[in-house]
């Protein structure tokens, strides 16, 4: 059974404001924080509607790929957090239970013992 609020997505309205997100803004958020251009697919919800009307209709909107889109945000949402990985092989999500713990040793470039 579909949710309520799906048909939304389906409607003129909405897809002239994820059309004007996507052309404002044409490059992945996520993609770009990391340094990386990549084109963005979809028109995302900042902070997840839920079935608000009035989130979904005025709700801040950021520009996604695809591959961010239903990976990382969906893992955020689900999670709290990102599993995300550097260049140096840690999550980079400050909210990662990995980096909830003490710093000092990820900043020396040890693995923590999480046992």
């Amino acid at each position: 059974m579909r949710a309520p609020w799906e048909k939304w997505y389906h409607t003129k309205r909405w897809e002239r404001r994820s059309r004007l997100q996507k052309q404002m803004f044409p490059l992945c958020a996520i993609c770009k924080d990391h340094g990386v251009v990549m084109q963005a697919d979809v028109a995302d919800h900042v902070i997840p509607h839920k079935g608000d009307e009035q989130l979904f209709w005025f709700g801040e909107l950021q520009s996604l790929c695809k591959p961010h889109h239903d990976g990382t945000k969906q893992q955020q949402e689900l999670r709290g957090f990102s599993s995300d990985i550097g260049n140096d092989g840690f999550p980079i999500d400050d909210q990662h239970p990995f980096n909830q713990h003490s710093s000092s040793k990820r900043k020396a470039g040890r693995p923590l013992n999480l046992k």
